[in-house]
C-alpha cells in the first residue's frame, strides 16, 4: 500500500513527531498536526473502547489521506486490548506505528505485511539492539528529561553510541521544546525530533484545563522523575502529585509494570506528566499555530548558524 513511504519525510515542513500521549493525544490533534507538516500520533489506547477506537481511524484516515500519522501500541502482554488493536491496526493500516513497553515482533509482521513503518521507544543501548535485530525502521531515544515514560540517558551520548550500529531513523526524545531543540537534534544525527510535553497546552489536546495552566505554570524544577505510580521510571509534574494529597516523602519504588494498576489516584489521569521543557510553554494556542511558531524558530536558528559560520569563515 505504502510505496516508498520514507520518500514523504521530505514533504513535511518540519521533522517533529508529535508524540503519543496517553490521555491528552486526540485525533483532532493528529489531524491538525499532519495537515500542518509534521506527523501527528496518538496511543490507541485513548479511544477507551475497540468500537471508539474504530471510528477514530475511520476519522484520521478520511482526513490525512495522503499525509503520515502515527499510533501507539503497547507491545507488552498487560495491554489487555493487544490482539483487538492488532487487528485495527491490520484493518487500517497507519503509516507508522509506534511500539512501546514490549518485544515488536507480533505488531512488525502486521505492519510490514501492508508496507508500513515501525518505530521503538527504546531507553538503554540494549533495548535498541534488541529492536534493531527485530528489523524495526527507527528508534525513538527516549532520554533524560522526556515527558511519560523516560530514560536517564543524555541525549549527546545516547545518540553517538546508537550510531556506532544503526544506520536507520533515529527520532531524539528529551526536553525538546522549541525550534531550537528541533535544529540540535538533526545536528546530533537525529532524523526527527520527538515533542511531546510541547503539544499538552494546545487547544486540541485532551487534557483538562487545569493540567493544561499546570503546564504553563511550571518549570523544570516542578518535574518529578519516579517510577512510584506506575512501575516504569516517568516524568510527572509535581504540583499534581500535590493536588492528589501524596505526601511526597512516601513515594516508594514499585518493582512491577502495571497498566491496570487499581487506586483512587491513578497516573497520567490523576497524576500528570510533563517532560523538562515545561518553561517553554507559556500559552495555549492552537497546533496549527504552535507548528508555524516552530518552523519559524527552527529557521531562525538555522540562518543564525549559518551566519556565524560565515562570519567565523571570514576571520
Amino acid at each position: 500500500m505504502y510505496n516508498n513511504l520514507q520518500s514523504k519525510f521530505k514533504e513535511l515542513r518540519l521533522p517533529v513527531i508529535v508524540a503519543p500521549m496517553f490521555l491528552v493525544s486526540s485525533p483532532q490533534l493528529v489531524i491538525s498536526a499532519s495537515k500542518k507538516g509534521v506527523i501527528g500520533s496518538f496511543p490507541l489506547l485513548n479511544a477507551r473502547t475497540s468500537e471508539i477506537l474504530e471510528e477514530w481511524l475511520i476519522q484520521i484516515k478520511s482526513e490525512l489521506p495522503d499525509q503520515l500519522w502515527a499510533v501507539n501500541f503497547i507491545s507488552h502482554a498487560t495491554n489487555k486490548r493487544l490482539e483487538p488493536d492488532l487487528e485495527l491496526i491490520r484493518k487500517y493500516q497507519p503509516p507508522i506505528v509506534i511500539t512501546s513497553l514490549g518485544h515488536p515482533g507480533r505488531v512488525l509482521k502486521v505492519v510490514k505485511n501492508y508496507g508500513g513503518l515501525v518505530f521503538s521507544d527504546v531507553t538503554t543501548v540494549r533495548h535498541a539492539k534488541k529492536a534493531a535485530e527485530a528489523s524495526v525502521d527507527g528508534l525513538i531515544l527516549v532520554c533524560n528529561g522526556a515527558g511519560g515514560h523516560a530514560g536517564r540517558l543524555n541525549p549527546f551520548a545516547f545518540a553517538a553510541a546508537i550510531r556506532e550500529f544503526w544506520d536507520g531513523i533515529i527520532i531524539l526524545a528529551g526536553g525538546l521544546s522549541d525550534g531550537k531543540d528541533v535544529l540540535a537534534a538533526r545536528i546530533l544525527g537525529a532524523d526527527f525530533a520527538y515533542m511531546g510535553t510541547r503539544f499538552i497546552a494546545t487547544e486540541e489536546s485532551f487534557a483538562p484545563e487545569e493540567y493544561k495552566d499546570m503546564v504553563i505554570n511550571a518549570t523544570i524544577e516542578d518535574i518529578l522523575y519516579t517510577d512510584a505510580f506506575s512501575g516504569v521510571h516517568a516524568n510527572y509534574l509535581i504540583p499534581s502529585i500535590q493536588k492528589a494529597g501524596i505526601d511526597m516523602s512516601s513515594l516508594k519504588p514499585r518493582d512491577s509494570i502495571d497498566l491496570t494498576h487499581a487506586t483512587d489516584v491513578k497516573a497520567w489521569r490523576d497524576i500528570w506528566s510533563a517532560g523538562h521543557g515545561v518553561s517553554t510553554v507559556q500559552k495555549v494556542l492552537p497546533v496549527a499555530q504552535l507548528i508555524d511558531q516552530l518552523i519559524e524558530e527552527y529557521h531562525n536558528a538555522l540562518l543564525s548558524l549559518n551566519i556565524q559560520q560565515t562570519a567565523n569563515g571570514k576571520k
